[in-house]
């Protein structure tokens, strides 16, 4: 079958237009739905374990383990006060619970444990669940489950023990013994972005830790962990310590190698 040179040349022009409006219909639609963002998130990795956070269960956690670094506790008792939190609350500090209970270990007011506002501080809170803990006899070696519960007083002690692993990994990566353990990332919307509140996130730490200073390696990743989980409310965007940085990326898989940093300071940005 034999076709003019006007149906031919018709039928070419029909091809490119298609093809050019087909072009212009995927960069209008890139146009018009931009790429969803991620939400703010934290990634905790440790050898052969890695868990998801959102930013306050990695502040929570982050805290946790800056108050019995202050109150030099072993990881045993950080790993006891995870188990114990994310049970009752999650990492959450939450404002209410069953009758007068709240905050991360869901303590009551008509209990002792302090005030409602007290209670709410997580500070507060966690040095309040050491305090009892270390009265427990043997709290190190006796099953997890048994010693969150005599601190607890919980209708439902033997529910703590399914977390002792999850609070394992926890402990291993704020408390600084695993290096580098803690990435988190969130959207920076504002511009021009927000100038970085290291003066604020000093206070903030010192009075968690009770100072700031550096004595060994372990403690400065565990403030590098804190400084990390604590980026998004600080508007920090990058932290350094020991030639690692990290920085708030979303496409980085966690800590890369930085500038030349030391191990006497914990650089924020």
């Amino acid at each position: 079958m034999r076709f003019s040179r006007g149906v031919i040349t018709i039928a070419i022009i029909v091809v490119v237009l298609a093809v050019g409006i087909s072009v212009g219909l995927v960069q209008l639609l890139k146009k018009a739905t931009p790429l969803a963002v991620p939400e703010a998130h934290c990634t905790v990795r440790t050898p052969g374990a890695e868990r998801t956070l959102d930013p306050e269960q990695a502040q929570i956690s982050a805290t946790i383990a800056a108050v019995a670094a202050r109150r030099r506790l072993p990881e045993r008792a950080v790993v006891i006060a995870y188990a114990t939190a994310i049970q009752e609350s999650k990492l959450y500090n939450l404002d209410h619970g069953d009758r007068d209970s709240v905050g991360v270990f869901q303590q009551r007011e008509s209990q002792g444990w302090g005030t409602k506002k007290q209670i709410m501080d997580p500070v507060y809170a966690t040095n309040k669940f050491f305090a009892a803990l270390v009265k427990v006899k043997n709290y190190r070696k006796i099953p997890l489950a048994e010693a969150a519960q005599a601190v607890q007083r919980s209708a439902g002690g033997y529910a703590y023990a399914p977390h002792e692993e999850e609070a394992k990994i926890l402990a291993a990566a704020f408390t600084g013994r695993v290096p580098q353990a803690v990435h988190c990332w969130y959207p920076t919307t504002k511009s021009p972005a927000p100038e970085p509140k290291t003066a604020e996130a000093r206070k903030h730490l010192t009075r968690t830790l009770g100072s700031a200073a550096i004595n060994s390696k372990k403690r400065g990743w565990l403030i590098a962990a804190w400084s990390v989980a604590h980026a998004e409310k600080y508007a920090l965007s990058r932290v350094q310590y020991a030639g690692a940085t990290w920085s708030n990326d979303v496409e980085a898989e966690g800590w890369r190698k930085g500038e030349v940093s030391g191990t006497t300071r914990v650089e924020l940005s």
